[in-house]
């Protein structure tokens, strides 16, 4: 193989590295309200997010102290997917729960 070559190929890769990018992440937050009750959280964080029962009693501690609470990272259309799933969860037994997502 010649440097010719080798350039061509180095030249190749890098082109393919830059046009193959891990699409953006967001995180999808849980907020802290008065009134939803911390049942209702934890089912949802099980329900929704897949979560253990202790990992979903651990986020909706974190989330009932400091206010609001990260559920889990996704791309951008399953991040928008689970936020729509708890506010039609939320909605449906009344509680007036919020989940909002970010760019992580």
């Amino acid at each position: 193989m010649t440097d010719f070559d080798t350039d061509i190929q180095e030249e190749v890769i890098t082109e393919l590295e830059e046009i193959i990018t891990e699409p953006p992440m967001y995180k999808v937050l849980l907020h802290n309200d008065d009134y939803t009750t911390m049942d209702f959280v934890v089912e949802v964080l099980m329900k929704v997010f897949h979560k253990t029962f202790e990992d979903a009693t651990w986020i909706m501690l974190n989330i009932h102290q400091q206010g609001v609470g990260i559920c889990g990272i996704y791309s951008y259309e399953i991040a928008e997917t689970k936020v729509k799933m708890v506010h039609d969860m939320a909605e449906t037994r009344e509680f007036p729960l919020r989940s909002s997502m970010e760019q992580a």
